[in-house]
């Protein structure tokens, strides 16, 4: 298993992709190529304890910046690490992609670089969204890849969802819903009543509309929403998480007791935050895309570098791509739109 990684994107790159990369390839036995600029990987390297480790230096002389505009700097950075590493990818000389770059530039190059899956329309962004169950998780889509949708791309990514939640996620016939702002079919904007009905047609374990607030009490394996909404309620929700922790932090330290109470709670605390930590579930999968790519948070640690790579290995292992090159190789055409039987 071969793994290219992006050794030059994120907030604290090259040294936290190059530390999450050794950590990975000693916990995962897989091969994690690093590229970027050969001097700044070698000095990280040189850091840590590697014999008998496989992490080759693929050499990449550019970079593309949080703050540069995705398209053009893909277009215009030919050697870019994220060009470079998902050509290795399109080559075969690479079983998955992982980056914690900029999201946009990821995102170009994947589609420049390895194109869509035949019949997919648009590519989603996706996360795991942990849920109060035991051991729960919800799988969330699209995020932020497309802001502007139309009906047949919201089917498309409940069925791109149900395929990773079933292949990869190991979830039997999960449970697919539709964010919306009520239960009924009724409510909602005019995207969400066309595609409800949609929906029903397919052959998903669709159980019909959700609010926000179902997704983390684990109503649905898989939530299936537009890239505008759900990066919306993505950042909505870590804003929050972390304001609750903030005051109940000022709320504790104000009171003796409180400070005794949260000594003796802190395994149950250091349990909660685990659950709710972002960097457990290391990125997102880029779905739609003719290859593994994974799309970590741009302030990832080596932490959340090492999950990273472990979601693309899984990915890559479970064979995602040719499982949904599967379901939309047997289309037929509805009113000009590709329909999965």
């Amino acid at each position: 298993m071969k793994i290219a990684l992006d050794a030059m994107g994120g907030d604290f790159a090259p040294a936290a992709a190059v530390h999450g990369a050794v950590w990975a390839a000693r916990d995962f036995g897989v091969t994690v190529q690093l590229v970027g600029r050969p001097e700044a990987i070698q000095a990280e390297l040189a850091k840590h304890q590697t014999a008998g480790l496989d992490l080759p230096i693929i050499a990449a002389s550019e970079v593309i910046e949080m703050t540069e505009d995705p398209a053009a700097a893909v277009k215009n950075k030919k050697d870019s690490s994220m060009v470079v590493a998902l050509r290795l990818v399109k080559n075969k000389e690479s079983d998955a992609f992982v980056t914690a770059g900029n999201t946009g530039g990821a995102l170009a190059a994947s589609l420049f670089g390895l194109g869509r899956i035949t019949g997919i329309k648009r590519p989603a962004l996706s996360t795991i969204f942990p849920t109060i169950k035991d051991n729960g998780l919800t799988f969330l889509l699209d995020i932020g890849a497309n802001t502007d949708v139309r009906p047949e791309f919201l089917v498309q990514f409940a069925i791109m969802g149900s395929h990773y939640a079933e292949y990869v996620l190991k979830i039997p016939n999960p449970r697919v819903a539709l964010l919306s702002t009520g239960e009924e079919e009724k409510k909602g904007s005019i995207l969400i009543k066309e595609v409800t009905p949609m929906l029903k047609e397919t052959k998903l374990n669709f159980v019909g509309n959700v609010e926000g607030k179902d997704i983390p009490a684990g109503v649905a394996d898989v939530i299936v929403t537009d890239g505008f909404t759900g990066n919306v309620y993505i950042k909505g929700v870590q804003g929050a998480a972390w304001a609750v922790q903030k005051m109940l932090e000022r709320e504790i330290k104000a009171r003796p007791l409180a400070i005794l109470g949260a000594l003796l709670a802190r395994g149950a605390i250091k349990a909660l935050k685990a659950k709710v930590d972002y960097r457990e579930f290391g990125g997102g999968p880029l779905l739609g895309v003719n290859g593994v790519v994974v799309v970590a948070h741009g302030r990832s640690d080596p932490y959340a570098i090492r999950h990273a790579i472990r979601v693309a290995k899984q990915a890559a292992e479970n064979n995602i791509i040719e499982a949904i090159g599967r379901e939309f190789q047997d289309t037929v055409p509805v009113n000009g739109t590709a329909q999965v039987r």
